[in-house]
């Protein structure tokens, strides 16, 4: 629940900019479309519009059958793929997009959840794998926040998170739903068995989301057969079953060594292996088919690796990708291994290891985009690693600072059409990994507990200042900007490093972190007591601190700011209070609204969004 960023969208919009206090008037896209040649917009946009698919993935016992997720349509929405007759259909069709999607084990039907308008509140749907209506799946379990999946062969497991907390559901096929976990803190379903004897579900009932528990559930009777939990500060992540009819062992993340790691627990046995492996960043994995051996993903310093760990050698065998960024990879039952690569260069591409594209929906090949270069900064806690893309021109550089969400997410060698936009407007572009990103250890990734933005901010006012003196930023040129959490850092660093910044654009943000405390899904609730270390009841200065409210009055740059109307995330009611602010106190503002939650699965929506922010990027801050 910690990450903020994700959504969808609406067909309603309107927008206001406001250049003074009680000044105010409607702004449309076509009002700010940038003063770019029309081949660059043309460019930039051609990006954003080529269709795109994610990593299919497939039944367990039907592996022909397949189910994807594609813009194709200009919308987000699930496809279906039978492999065996090259049929594609489309499952869903929504004005805001369908993002989660699975299938069941016998391939035969599909279950997708159905939220309103983009709030992530809703409920999950199933389809038969051929076509056919829609239906509730488990009408019992009401409308919630989705936590967690399951689809077995003879039964469901539902998690649901609403404002009263979590509440882990049961469905066996042809059998009455029953709750077999409920509580106050956030919970999820988050594994099953093969044969459905056993369920894992993940807990925080020490208190801290971040740093879940284990604990597994003998489906029968709802017993408690199991726990795992290593203690404050250290989570464990149930990441699947053994994929053998029987098997006991269970994949599991851990961060005993300050990064994280893997183990292979044996249930029944209550033992486990702890597997080490000689690699120097985060490790995540899933099984081979037939349970001998892991395909290990390998994320360091914005890269991935792929690796086929063997269960009982022990050998460790490199996967063959070229550099760059994996989203995902699986490995199918004959072997091969299928992934989603990309880099800063080139686009997304479905394709196996040895080479072969699995899956496209489009002869169109968006146009290439921008290396990054590496930059190691030193910082108050540590060297900070940044990427850095030129525009063509001599340094320095007009500069954007794009800043990632989450907060427990980063920034990496993938294409990034956002990014490639800027530098087509001719923007250097500057990414941190400001502490708090995940991929740098557990240490770096929690290191703002406490101090939440500002600590951050600190990280990325090290890297500006070490490009400023390198002669890479221009300092009178620099826009900060970013989404969700970087939203939020984009608002905050305006009011407490004023001096750094020619403008601010902050998309679906935290603005006053009170109100939207009140406001938020109770997961993010549970996940802001843990950082901040309490409620506000129990510590408002230190959400006062943090919060961007506090310093609108320093706010020195005029700022953009993107809002989405049913947003649970970074609820609306706590932007439009900072914006009363800005008015109130006649800061040069701009705001663009949209009907729907936090962000955009509509393609041309997504597009219209980058055209406003690099219009008032070109307005205030001159490449």
């Amino acid at each position: 629940m910690s990450e903020r960023a994700s959504g969808t969208n609406g067909q309603s919009n309107w927008g206001t900019r406001s250049t003074r206090a009680g000044e105010a008037r409607r702004v449309t896209a076509e009002q700010a479309t940038p003063a770019l040649p029309p081949e660059v917009t043309a460019r930039w946009q051609a990006r954003f519009r080529t269709p795109r698919v994610s990593l299919p993935d497939w039944a367990e016992e039907a592996p022909h059958r397949n189910l994807y997720s594609s813009d194709v349509s200009g919308v987000v929405e699930q496809y279906a793929w039978d492999r065996g007759s090259g049929a594609h259909r489309q499952v869903t069709d929504r004005p805001n997009g369908t993002l989660v999607a699975t299938l069941s084990p016998d391939g035969e039907t599909i279950w997708w959840f159905a939220d309103d308008d983009g709030d992530e509140f809703g409920v999950w749907m199933t389809q038969p794998f051929e076509g056919g209506e829609d239906a509730v799946a488990v009408p019992e379990v009401g409308p919630a926040y989705p936590a967690g999946l399951e689809v077995g062969r003879s039964l469901v497991a539902i998690g649901r998170s609403t404002d009263d907390g979590s509440e882990l559901w049961l469905a066996p096929h042809g059998g009455a739903p029953r709750v077999v976990y409920r509580h106050p803190d956030p919970a999820s379903v988050d594994a099953l068995t093969r044969d459905d004897e056993l369920l894992v579900i993940s807990h925080s009932e020490h208190g801290d989301p971040r740093y879940p528990a284990l604990r597994v559930l003998r489906t029968v009777d709802d017993a408690v057969v199991a726990e795992k939990w290593d203690g404050d500060g250290l989570g464990l992540h149930a990441l699947e079953f053994a994929p053998q009819p029987g098997d006991r062992r269970l994949l599991v993340g851990h961060e005993r060594r300050g990064r994280e790691e893997l183990l292979v627990w044996d249930v029944a046995a209550d033992t486990e292996t702890e597997i080490v492996l000689d690699l120097p960043g985060d490790v995540t994995a899933g099984w081979y088919p037939d349970g001998s051996a892991l395909l290990v993903g390998h994320d360091h310093a914005a890269r991935t690796e792929l690796y086929r760990y063997d269960l009982v050698s022990g050998a460790l065998e490199r996967v063959e990708t070229p550099p760059g960024v994996v989203r995902g990879a699986t490995a199918r039952p004959d072997g091969t291994v299928e992934l989603a690569w990309s880099n800063s260069e080139r686009p997304p591409v479905i394709r196996r290891a040895d080479g072969p594209v699995v899956l496209s929906v489009s002869d169109q090949e968006p146009p290439a985009a921008y290396p990054v270069e590496d930059r190691w900064v030193p910082g108050p806690g540590g060297d900070v690693h940044a990427l850095l893309v030129r525009p063509q021109g001599p340094a320095p550089y007009a500069t954007a600072f794009l800043v990632h969400g989450g907060p427990e997410a980063a920034d990496d060698d993938s294409y990034r059409a956002r990014r490639a936009a800027y530098v087509d407007a001719g923007y250097a572009v500057v990414h941190v990994n400001y502490r708090g990103s995940t991929g740098y250890g557990s240490t770096w990734r929690d290191a703002l507990t406490g101090r939440p933005g500002l600590t951050e901010l600190e990280d990325i006012g090290a890297v500006y200042d070490a490009l400023v003196a390198e002669g890479v930023v221009d300092p009178s040129r620099a826009l900060l900007t970013g989404g969700s959490w970087g939203g939020f850092l984009t608002l905050l660093g305006l009011g407490t490093q004023p001096e750094r910044w020619a403008a601010g654009i902050a998309e679906v943000p935290v603005a006053d972190y009170l109100a939207a405390y009140e406001d938020e899904m109770e997961g993010l609730r549970a996940y802001d007591r843990a950082l901040f270390g309490g409620s506000p009841d129990e510590v408002r200065d230190v959400y006062v601190r943090s919060s961007p409210i506090t310093y609108v009055d320093a706010v020195a740059a005029p700022v953009l700011v993107v809002a989405g109307a049913n947003d649970p995330r970074c609820p609306i009611r706590q932007i439009h209070n900072y914006l009363a602010g800005l008015e109130e106190l006649g800061k040069e503002h701009e705001v663009y609204r949209f009907d729907a939650g936090h962000g955009s699965l509509v393609i041309e929506e997504t597009i219209r969004q980058v055209e406003i922010a690099l219009a008032f990027a070109l307005r205030h801050v001159k490449p």
